[in-house]
């Protein structure tokens, strides 16, 4: 009798577990060793295969190499329409290649366009070069941002991406390094949309952009592609539909990696980035700055403090349940002052049918000075007595 009730608990809690993953919209078979779909603008994975398995990154290595470059721009170490010379060694590297040659002095904007819309392999060593003193140093610089970007399974050993031991990557790592690029460089991500791109005075074949979703579907503006033989066909595109209850619209990020072919590449992304859209609606919950609690403060010369975001609040759940979402705040008590701007205090748990959806951190949106001696004696023995 008991293994007979033990039994029946059993299959109620498998019942209840598959009811759970039920909700969750099932994505479309993706013809991928693995992929990953992320809305940027909820910050939600929905949909994933195999994302922590090393890879090889191909070109998609020149997305740090692009960050780093963005980087020294920012920091006003170089400048757009600063030259940089081609070595020897940057003209002769093989795979993609802008066609510059040692003869030439090329304005770094120029670079930046080849070794995005043309994928080439020697406008990147010569940014490389250029950027960290020498190919090897910027290597260091690479993995020394990955470490410092979170991006834990990462091994970079060349600028451009052509296959070397240790020379890997994730899918997880990957969305990581995407996501900050378009956060802490909004200015450059033009570049990602360029569809042709011909350096003056170089061949005419290789101006085009290998992003084929480009060409096809107008909510896509970037982002690389990659391939090696050893990597496959591999892509990340990032695409930005409007939404009238968003206002700002709608970002996913798709990487697939690992397919058979370049349009294979693009027809896997374009049927991810779809159902990512049609499968899950994006719900705001709050808008950037509006307080989504505003609890009692002990000691500060405020009795009150808004925690918000600085971002609008936006969730991502399947079609058609949004008014099924709860949310509950949970933050330490009591709340003690100080508290600078943007401190974290507690977090928002979104949650759909009881099933947690994600967690988002609440912060300070507004600073808390410590009150006088008198007040924070007063408030200490109200504390004593509660």
């Amino acid at each position: 009798m008991i293994r007979l009730l033990r039994s029946l608990v059993l299959v109620v809690a498998a019942t209840m577990s598959t009811l759970a993953g039920a909700q969750a919209p099932i994505p479309p078979e993706i013809a991928a060793k693995s992929y990953l779909l992320l809305d940027v603008t909820a910050n939600q994975i929905l949909a994933e295969k195999d994302i922590d398995s090393p890879v090889e990154p191909a070109s998609l290595t020149k997305l740090m190499t692009a960050y780093l470059v963005f980087d020294a721009l920012k920091a006003k170490k170089i400048s757009l329409t600063q030259t940089l010379p081609v070595s020897t060694r940057a003209w002769k590297m093989p795979g993609s290649r802008m066609f510059i040659d040692p003869k030439m002095q090329v304005p770094v904007d120029d670079l930046i366009k080849g070794m995005i819309v043309q994928s080439g392999n020697d406008a990147t060593m010569a940014l490389a070069e250029g950027v960290g003193g020498s190919a090897e140093n910027f290597v260091r610089l690479m993995n020394e941002q990955a470490k410092a970007l979170g991006m834990k399974n990462t091994g970079y050993r060349n600028p451009e991406g052509l296959t070397a031991p240790g020379h890997t990557t994730t899918a997880r790592d990957l969305s990581i390094l995407a996501t900050r690029l378009m956060k802490d460089f909004p200015e450059y991500l033009h570049y990602y949309s360029i569809k042709k791109f011909r350096y003056p005075g170089t061949p005419a074949s290789n101006d085009t952009n290998r992003n084929l979703l480009l060409f096809r579907d107008p909510s896509v503006d970037g982002l690389k592609t990659g391939h090696t033989e050893a990597a496959g066909y591999c892509m990340i595109v990032t695409a930005k539909r409007d939404f009238p209850n968003l206002g700002g619209g709608r970002r996913l990020l798709s990487i697939v990696l690992g397919t058979s072919s370049e349009n294979a590449r693009a027809n896997e992304s374009q049927k991810l980035v779809n159902w990512g859209y049609t499968a899950y609606d994006a719900v705001k919950l709050f808008d950037a700055d509006q307080p989504v609690a505003t609890p009692a403060v002990w000691k500060g010369k405020q009795n009150t403090l808004k925690l918000g975001r600085p971002e609008a609040i936006v969730v991502a759940v399947p079609s058609g349940s949004a008014n099924k979402v709860k949310t509950e705040v949970v933050r330490p008590d009591p709340l003690v002052a100080p508290f600078t701007k943007n401190q974290v205090v507690g977090r928002l748990k979104v949650s759909l049918a009881d099933q947690p959806v994600t967690e988002v951190p609440l912060v300070a949106l507004e600073p808390v000075e410590q009150a006088g001696v008198l007040g924070r004696a007063w408030d200490a023995m109200r504390l004593w007595i509660k």
